[in-house]
């Protein structure tokens, strides 16, 4: 579901569309054929909506308004080139790297994400995985319920979370929630981030390599793009060292996964909370049995409230365009 700086995805939100009433703005559904269901309940009060995969050709060429559901379905120039009265793209993500974004800026197609709809639960998640793999929760957990206390004795001790240096990487909006989260914890904050936030008051820097190098633990909830494409890898791994501790709410492909499943198995790390992988639903088996691992099947951002509060995003995304007035998330390329 990257819904982010984290893309992270949205939710199974579902995608049978309806044509509704013909008064109504016209919507396009772009969704994967995998992705079934129902869409946002209240969108046909609002829009008529016209499903890709079962509208006919000649009924796409005026729309101007294209909703993306589901598992981010790809928006290609060739995508585009069906649609040349398209003027709006509507992401149900907070990542939009699915979208080819100088194409549409060329275009002039605007592009929309789910804002801050997810921001205060992916940071929750985070802030979890982060407990979990310090603390061993997860972990212990399977040691009581395998029967293993009265014959194995105490489970061994996890690490204290409070006095951490956490390095985040992305202090967008997720971000920022993470830092007021764990700054509450007593964690000394830093981060790394496009541009400097003088008027915060954590220390900021310029690359994945150098936070790490000041960080016992990683955190990444920015955007995936070619710049950030395996961001965190071998050589930050490195300098994070044998303690360190990667936490991914992001996308999957922000951390050079066959290298964190080699750091991991050599005991060169210390621990990772992952959300997102590179190839999912794909999981590297050789996470399976490490306990200072915390696996979690991309639902950071899924909640009922998310859900609630993303459909008030993308119909408010889609009433202002319609009325002409600002958008709610706008993405800024």
């Amino acid at each position: 579901m990257a819904v982010t700086g984290t893309n992270q995805s949205p939710p199974a939100l579902s995608a049978t569309a309806h044509d509704g009433d013909d008064s109504l703005p016209v919507v396009l559904i772009h969704r994967f054929p995998t992705f079934t269901g129902s869409l946002f309940p209240s969108l046909p009060t609002h829009f008529r909506l016209l499903d890709l995969l079962t509208t006919d050709a000649s009924n796409l060429q005026s729309a101007s308004a294209i909703l993306c559901v589901g598992p981010p379905p790809p928006v290609t120039p060739e995508f585009l080139d069906r649609f040349p009265s398209l003027k709006i793209v509507v992401c149900s993500s907070v990542g939009v790297d699915h979208v080819d974004l100088p194409e549409c800026r060329q275009r002039g197609i605007v592009v929309t994400n789910a804002g801050s709809a997810f921001a205060e639960d992916v940071a929750d998640y985070a802030v979890a995985l982060l407990i979990d793999v310090l603390r061993r929760v997860s972990a212990a957990d399977r040691y009581v319920r395998a029967g293993s206390w009265p014959v194995k004795g105490d489970y061994p001790l996890g690490s204290k979370v409070s006095g951490k240096r956490v390095g985040i990487l992305g202090l967008g909006r997720i971000g920022s929630a993470i830092a007021t989260r764990l700054a509450a914890f007593g964690c000394q904050i830093r981060y790394s981030s496009r541009k400097e936030k003088p008027s915060l008051p954590f220390p900021f820097y310029k690359t994945a390599l150098d936070l790490a190098a000041n960080s016992d633990v990683l955190i990444a909830c920015c955007a995936l793009t070619d710049e950030t494409f395996h961001v965190i890898n071998g050589e930050v791994m490195t300098v994070l060292g044998k303690q360190g501790v990667i936490i991914n709410v992001g996308r999957g492909s922000l951390v050079d996964e066959k290298e964190l499943v080699e750091f991991l198995l050599r005991g060169d790390l210390g621990g990772a909370g992952l959300d997102v992988f590179e190839d999912e639903p794909h999981v590297p088996k050789e996470l399976f049995a490490l306990d200072n691992v915390v696996l979690s099947p991309h639902s950071a951002v899924v909640t009922p409230e998310s859900i609630g509060t993303l459909q008030d995003v993308v119909i408010g995304n889609l009433k202002a365009f319609f009325a002409g007035q600002p958008l709610i998330s706008p993405v800024i390329d």
